[in-house]
């Protein structure tokens, strides 16, 4: 090699460094910017809850009354918050099991232009607005959900949570944990497909050369392999339906009181529907800071679960080695 090739070998891996640094600062800088921004929310939101607190009390997080004309007035979002858990379990019912089998059936026994396709649609399912959503369920959704809980109510009718006092099926937990479900199952699909496709194509021959059926590789073999990812998954989409607020409010009827467990009895409510549905009848400053002390709330319980879902996905990935 002559002494100018060398040379310009030293100077292409030079630029190539500094390339490197370049970027690596740009997307360091990035990820600190979204640490600030969402630092700088976090205090926003916690600076408007004290006013809550100091009137309130733990109370503002143990009751159900949502009063601001009484002298004191008096809030709590206890119904919203404990709503907006039964919404996101329903939901995680319905999601968790149909993205599982759909993801296996695009990894492992689909044709690869129907895998393809379906991959394409979820992907697109994806990105429909939740406002879109919640138009078509409130259009489309309530007639055939309503007879469904009418069939649940006459033949499961003596388990505790599809009972129904009132005869009004409309606006229910069900229905609003069914839509949440049909915006989580693009998310939690995607990870476990994209989980499920790395699995290390020995291991698979190796189970299938032992005479190992479907059922049996996908137990030993797939399954406990993406365990993690699969996880992840279900948690990201868990946060997604802890923070919808349009669709749910479309098919859901606010209440304040405690649904405890009937999901299929009217009325209902979650933290992001109270604040999105008093928003606009907000009679003074005050009941401003409230809705914006439960937002605060809901930001730290969003937070939470990704926090745990971290945890989780780590220790599992931990075990796996």
């Amino acid at each position: 090699m002559s002494q100018t090739e060398a040379m310009r070998d030293l100077h292409s891996a030079a630029t190539s460094h500094r390339g490197d640094r370049v970027f690596n600062r740009i997307v360091t800088a990035a990820a600190f910017t979204s640490l600030v921004v969402l630092a700088g929310i976090a205090i926003f939101l916690g600076f408007q809850a004290i006013p809550a607190f100091q009137t309130q009390g733990i109370a503002f997080l143990t009751t159900t009354d949502w009063d601001i004309n009484t002298d004191p007035p008096t809030a709590g979002i206890w119904g919203m918050l404990y709503g907006s858990v039964l919404l996101a379990v329903i939901g995680l019912f319905i999601a968790v099991p149909a993205s599982l089998l759909l993801s296996i059936f695009i990894v492992f026994l689909a044709p690869q232009k129907v895998a393809k396709t379906l991959t394409n649609l979820i992907d697109l399912m994806a990105a429909i607005p939740s406002v879109i959503l919640g138009l078509w369920a409130f259009y489309i959704l309530n007639p055939p959900a309503d007879e469904w809980q009418r069939l649940l109510n006459q033949y499961l009718g003596w388990i505790p949570i599809f009972q129904n006092d009132s005869g009004n099926f409309l606006g229910t937990p069900f229905i609003a944990g069914f839509v949440l479900a049909i915006m989580m199952i693009p998310i939690v699909t995607s990870v476990t497909r994209e989980v499920l496709g790395r699995t290390p194509p020995d291991l698979i021959n190796a189970a299938e050369s032992l005479g190992c059926s479907l059922y049996t590789m996908l137990r030993y073999v797939a399954l406990p392999y993406g365990r993690g990812g699969i996880i992840g998954g279900v948690m990201l989409g868990l946060g997604r339906a802890l923070g919808e607020t349009i669709a749910v409010f479309f098919v859901l009827k606010v209440v304040f009181e405690t649904n405890w467990y009937k999901i299929i009895e009217s009325g209902g409510g979650s933290v992001a529907t109270l604040i999105v549905g008093r928003f606009g009848e907000v009679t003074g400053p005050f009941e401003l800071q409230l809705l914006l002390a439960a937002g605060f709330f809901l930001f730290i319980g969003t937070l939470v679960v990704n926090v745990i879902a971290n945890l989780i996905v780590n220790r599992t990935g931990r075990l796996q080695k």
